[in-house]
């Protein structure tokens, strides 16, 4: 491969190892705008497999990780619970840029549409990422400031030899939550006085949708590919990975704009009945 052509399931890879959180989210979004402006100096290799380097996810030093339980409260009627909160967010959304770009690397003979949707939830996410710390640096914060804990990342693990189960627990499950949470956390945002988070959360909801229906689609095309039956596998994948219960209330409408069907918002109600 010449110096002026890039392989883009090697460039995700590069990124992911990237430590610098700032750096990453900068050099996906500049990737991701070549790859729509000059897509001839792009490859893509989608049959060959890849060996995974130590190390991943590159990330910085700071914020410290802890369990769920060990991150404070973050209650937003306060500037400093406020802070905490929407640091909680910019940590889900730079997870969420290594969750895109492993989806990429990781799975080798998936349609080039596959390898273009991740891009750019890649670059989405990494976008949602940029906007809160420029918030949080109006209010004297920066990322790393608040520890935070390592959820999404340690699913994306545990399914790393398990396209089905990634697509399936990653995007529709894990990020969905982000779907029901959202309106919850804007009222309480707006509530505070603060009109900027709950604006940069309309963009981050907005894309979210698409997010989830992007899992919604690959967890489909795989399972029709193979024969299995999707509503069946999907409690069976839960249980196999120990993924986290959902909670209501839940949001329905962004869920059926995303592309959850009736029986598996039905299926929903009843697993928290």
């Amino acid at each position: 491969m010449t110096a002026d052509l890039h392989d883009i399931r090697d460039r995700a890879l590069h990124w992911l190892r990237v430590d610098d959180a700032l750096a990453k989210a900068a050099g996906v979004r500049a990737d991701h705008h070549a790859m729509q402006e000059t897509p001839g100096r792009w490859l893509l290799d989608a049959q060959r497999a890849i060996a995974e380097p130590e190390g991943l996810p590159g990330r910085p030093a700071l914020p410290e990780l802890v369990t769920a339980f060990q991150v404070p409260a973050r209650s937003p009627h306060t500037p400093a619970g406020r802070a905490a909160l929407l640091h909680a967010i910019a940590h889900i959304e730079f997870n969420a840029i290594n969750l895109a770009l492993d989806a990429v690397w990781r799975f080798p003979g998936m349609p080039a549409g596959f390898y273009a949707d991740w891009w750019r939830v890649a670059a989405e996410e990494a976008l949602h990422f940029s906007l809160l710390v420029g918030h949080l640096e109006t209010m004297g914060q920066r990322y790393g400031d608040y520890p935070a804990h390592d959820g999404l990342w340690s699913m994306c693990f545990k399914t790393r030899e398990d396209i089905v189960g990634r697509m399936a627990l990653v995007p529709r499950t894990l990020e969905a939550r982000g779907l029901d949470a959202t309106p919850l956390i804007q009222a309480k945002l707006a509530k505070a006085g603060d009109h900027r988070a709950v604006e940069i959360l309309d963009i981050i909801l907005r894309d979210e949708v698409g997010h989830v229906a992007i899992g919604n689609r690959w967890f489909r095309h795989l399972c029709d590919q193979r024969g299995l039956d999707a509503a069946a596998l999907y409690p069976e994948l839960v249980k196999r990975y120990e993924a986290p219960r959902l909670r209501p209330p839940f949001n329905l409408d962004a869920r059926r704009a995303a592309g959850f069907t009736d029986e598996e918002l039905a299926w929903l109600a009843q697993s928290v009945g």
